[in-house]
């Protein structure tokens, strides 16, 4: 979790320049399922039905089945297996901030777009904070994630430039029946009571052939680990419930036409935030595993997710219509007594005494998408793709700092300290097309366009003591065209050769209505190179995925200050260079070895003294090495017998908090962890998991930022870690 800096000057910056007071954001990272001989992998990165290897973009996939296999709850424990991901988070499901490829955003906007099956969650306005709370789903009802790396601006359009997180969900079946159902208990050294899971799955044929129906539901409850040194009540303050459930219906009226409906919820609902504390030498406040806190700092995020997929097969032309509607809200209380409560005195002349100033940071979002696409058969000599995109948002962020004494009492004069309010809406319209020419049986080209328009309106709405009196209205409009082509070699059937240029953009947006701020800050865009090599060999016994990449990022969209009010504005350019690589061996019959490995050099290409950045600069939430190791072997034990087992190890070196040379930027530490997982099959339809993540109990970090007070003055170290060790023990039971 990477908390910035809490100042007066940062505070009117955040708030209104990129949608919230305060951040929570910071940096961990499974790689493709062990694959039999003779299987394929299946996924729909270019919006049609491919096999992983013949699709030209760096990919890798992780299965719902194996992340529930290893133990993997969210995001952050399978971005490790994932070459190139990292994850920043605040402890829990929700708060989270996915960076890949090195382009990590210096805002609260997102860099790395996050779909639910055929449609984009999450805001691409700049004032939802969408690059800090993105989707993290339970992996019960996951078919499989897909994770795009590098610029996907042609087929997915907005705050995809660093690339792309694909959930697919479970499709019904018209033709089976089936039901899962599995409990849980696990674990977590250092907390202080078990953690327990539940899950149950159903799948069956209304009418058989035409009409299936699929849902579920999971309910997961984590202990907490980490107390304050401040409130002894609050033991064990980062435990967090998560509950999901969904339900899909798909009538497959006949060969040409199927429609498919579904409804997803989930909710998360977390007593504190997963951090530690430490002095500014780095020492750890308490037993080590403690934070600072005053007050709780809950948080709550719920997702309504309604879509509506239509497809019709003309013969030659496929026709797909996907609609769908969202609601999001977010609800998140952050102590900043550090950065506000010691202003007390400056703000009265001494005459009140420093205070406890909770923070209330409310977000919601309401979202309809629309997208129409045709399409020709796959194969032949030219295969396209046209479609259309509507998009239209309406989102909410409204925010409270309160100022209480340390007796917690309201302190009247200074009662609210702040209160913000940034109503916006967003609509977007595009068109994209997408095509494939094939010269021969060896090569062959992929190109796409997409032409976008986005037009934005927002409120700046905000008083308190530490805040402008403010009631102003802004708007925006941008035209953007983005563009993609891919060469492709075939070497044989088995091993191609590829090349790629890519396009993509982050939406800006109206900005503050104050004298000398720009009315509004423009896209930052990032154009992509790439080379890449995939490779099944010796009857896929090897299994080669390796890419080396140049990514050229401009017009960052930076927080800047213009007379001593902050605004966003556009400033300065990055370079990402670096290698990334899969590799999978399996040299006999339910063995598999598998390697990851990625280089990521990102840095300022200028200087950008907004952020205080110099040429050269390291960017934040970047390691430069990560990589993974893991073995799987499934073996027959006889009679209605076997077994599973694996292990796993995963790497990443130090990440910054900020900008190299900005003075509050921290390190945080590197880490190993190894990750265990053994089951046994009884006959079809029982199964007995065990496994261990962290089995070492790692102390290392997935991020360390400085929080300074109101007067940008360094206070104490926020450390998110690595999650102690963790095992868990699961029964399951399938028919």
């Amino acid at each position: 979790m990477n908390r910035f800096a809490l100042s007066v000057r940062a505070l009117l910056a955040v708030s209104t320049a990129a949608g919230a007071l305060a951040f929570s954001s910071g940096a961990a990272a499974q790689e493709v399922p062990a694959a039999a001989p003779g299987d394929e992998i299946v996924v729909t990165a270019q919006k049609r039905e491919q096999n992983l290897q013949d699709v030209p973009i760096s990919i890798s996939v992780v299965s719902g089945d194996d992340m529930q296999a290893q133990g993997a709850a969210s995001l952050t424990d399978y971005a490790g297996y994932i070459p190139g991901m990292q994850v920043s988070t605040g402890g829990t499901p929700g708060q989270t901030t996915v960076t890949l490829r090195g382009v990590a955003p210096l805002t609260a906007s997102q860099t790395v777009g996050i779909y639910l099956d055929d449609a984009p969650v999450g805001s691409s306005s700049i004032y939802n904070r969408g690059g800090q709370f993105s989707l993290d789903l339970l992996p019960y009802d996951i078919e499989r994630v897909e994770v795009l790396r590098g610029p996907q601006g042609t087929l997915y359009g907005a705050s995809s430039i660093g690339g792309l997180v694909k959930y697919v969900t479970v499709a019904p079946s018209t033709t089976i029946f089936s039901v899962r159902a599995g409990g849980e208990v696990f674990g977590i050294n250092g907390a202080g009571d078990l953690g327990w899971a539940g899950q149950t799955m159903f799948n069956a044929p209304l009418v058989q052939g035409k009409l299936g129906v699929t849902g579920s539901f999971a309910w997961r409850k984590t202990p907490g680990f980490v107390n304050s040194t401040n409130n002894a009540a609050l033991k064990d303050q980062n435990a967090y419930e998560q509950i999901g459930g969904r339900f899909s219906l798909l009538w497959q009226a006949s060969d040409r036409f199927s429609a498919k409906l579904s409804a997803l919820y989930q909710s998360v609902d977390a007593d504190g935030n997963g951090v530690y504390a430490a002095d500014l030498t780095g020492k750890r406040l308490g037993d080590g595993s403690s934070y600072n806190n005053y007050v709780a700092e809950a948080f709550q995020t719920d997702l309504q997710y309604y879509a509506g997929t239509l497809d019709y097969d003309f013969g030659g032309v496929s026709a797909t219509s996907s609609t769908t509607y969202s609601k999001r809200s977010a609800r998140q209380l952050q102590d900043a007594t550090y950065a506000f409560g010691v202003l007390f005195p400056l703000l009265t002349g001494g005459a009140i005494a420093p205070g406890i100033t909770p923070f209330d940071i409310n977000l919601d979002l309401e979202k309809w998408t629309q997208e129409v696409r045709l399409a020709s058969a796959s194969g032949g000599t030219f295969e396209w793709l046209v479609g259309g995109f509507y998009t239209s948002e309406k989102s909410d962020n409204t925010q409270l700092v309160r100022s209480y004494d340390m007796a917690g009492n309201a302190i009247p004069p200074l009662d609210p300290l702040a209160t913000v309010a940034l109503p916006a809406k967003y609509k977007e319209y595009a068109v994209f097309g997408n095509a494939t020419l094939r010269l021969g049986e060896r090569f062959e080209v992929t190109g796409g366009v997409r032409w976008a328009r986005n037009e934005q309106n927002f409120r700046q709405i905000s008083q308190g003591a530490i805040v402008p009196t403010a009631d102003d209205p802004g708007s925006s409009e941008e035209d953007v065209f983005t563009w993609s082509v891919s060469p492709q070699f075939h070497v044989n059937e088995n091993a191609m050769l590829y090349a790629r240029v890519a396009t993509g953009y982050r939406p800006g947006g109206p900005n503050v209505i104050v004298p000398n701020v720009p009315p509004s800050v423009e896209s930052d865009t990032l154009t992509n190179y790439e080379v890449g090599f995939k490779a099944d060999l010796a009857g896929r016994a090897v299994t080669i995925d390796v890419a080396a990449f140049y990514m050229d990022w401009k017009d960052i969209q930076v927080t800047r200050s213009f007379g001593g009010v902050a605004g966003q504005a556009n400033g300065g350019a990055a370079v990402s260079k670096g290698v990334e690589g899969a590799l999978t061996i399996r040299p006999a019959t339910g063995l598999s070895l598998g390697l990851t490995a990625s280089y990521t050099d990102a840095t300022l290409a200028e200087d950008v003294p907004d952020i205080s950045g110099a040429d050269g600069d390291q960017l934040p939430g970047v390691a430069k090495f990560s990589g993974s190791a893991r073995l799987d072997y499934h073996a027959e034990l006889g009679g209605d017998l076997s077994g599973d087992f694996g292990v796993g190890v995963r790497h990443a070196s130090s990440r910054l908090s900020l900008v190299e040379s900005d003075p509050l930027t921290a390190r945080a530490r590197p880490y190993t962890a190894v990750d265990l997982n053994a089951a046994l099959n009884i006959g079809e339809h029982w199964k007995v998991r065990a496994y261990a993540r962290n089995l070492l109990d790692n102390d290392g970090e997935i991020a360390r930022s400085t929080l300074a007070n109101g007067l940008n003055q360094p206070s104490f170290l926020a450390i998110t870690p690595l999650q102690p060790r963790t095992i868990g023990l699961a029964f399951d039971l399938s028919f």
